[in-house]
């Protein structure tokens, strides 16, 4: 059977040999058969869109590798996306920190998402909490001043045309530095929901499993004592009744 350099087939079987991987590994990865995955790779079954979810998932890869050219060579790869954002096209989101305006919205599954970013806190503590996520970032200073706030140095003054590349998982919070209008180009390698989720100060999956009323509900002295009371009638009771 003839397969295209843009299956999931060719993609899955270049990336498990890259890793070096087995299919048993592959299979404990994703939770799909060994049988299943070796049809995969051999172009006897298509996978639909929930199997493509678990292997990318499991092989800690974007979904979009599964469709990329991947026969291992270092031939230019070419998927002829492209989106064209006008001044102000965009997905918008207002907080009270950034006005963030997201071009290319229309792609799905960025390799990188771009951002123009509209300062607006003026101080670490009209900030807030700073915020990190996944991947690195690199912002450039479109206009105004700004200072870049993190957790591991100390805060650099960056002026229009002035750049910066970092680690987002560093904590960080960039900042106003003059009352004028500062606006920012941030090119971030995390995902769209990583990083709308760190900006609104929620993980992308909470781990924390919600507790009921009852353990969740301290108990005041006054609803102890009455309990305390009914145990010792219960207790009365019992003695009387071995007598």
């Amino acid at each position: 059977m003839n397969q295209s350099a843009e299956q999931p087939s060719v993609a899955l079987r270049a990336i498990r040999r890259q890793k070096g991987w087995t299919l048993s590994d592959v299979s404990r990865r994703t939770g799909l058969p060994v049988s299943t995955l070796s049809k995969v790779e051999n172009g006897k079954m298509s996978l639909n869109y929930d199997k493509l979810v678990r292997i990318s998932k499991g092989l800690e890869i974007d979904l979009a590798r599964l469709f990329s050219h991947a026969d291992g060579n270092d031939a230019i790869r070419v998927s002829g996306r492209r989106s064209v954002a006008r001044a102000g096209e965009g997905h918008a989101i207002e907080t009270k920190n950034y006005g963030h305006l997201y071009p290319a919205s229309d792609l799905l599954n960025k390799h990188f998402i771009p951002i123009v970013a509209e300062i607006r806190a003026r101080s670490l503590s009209e900030f807030g909490e700073m915020i990190r996520h996944s991947g690195e970032e690199y912002a450039y200073v479109l206009e105004g001043e700004i200072e870049l706030h993190t957790d591991l140095y100390a805060p650099v003054l960056l002026g229009t045309g002035d750049s910066i590349y970092f680690d987002s998982g560093m904590a960080h919070a960039y900042i106003a530095a003059t009352d004028a209008r500062c606006r920012v180009l941030s090119i971030c390698s995390a995902s769209e929901v990583q990083l709308q989720s760190a900006i609104h100060g929620k993980p992308p999956e909470s781990a924390e499993k919600p507790r009921s009323k009852a353990a969740g509900r301290s108990q005041s002295p006054h609803e102890l004592k009455p309990r305390k009371a009914a145990a010792a009638v219960s207790r009365t009771s019992a003695r009387r009744a071995r007598s």
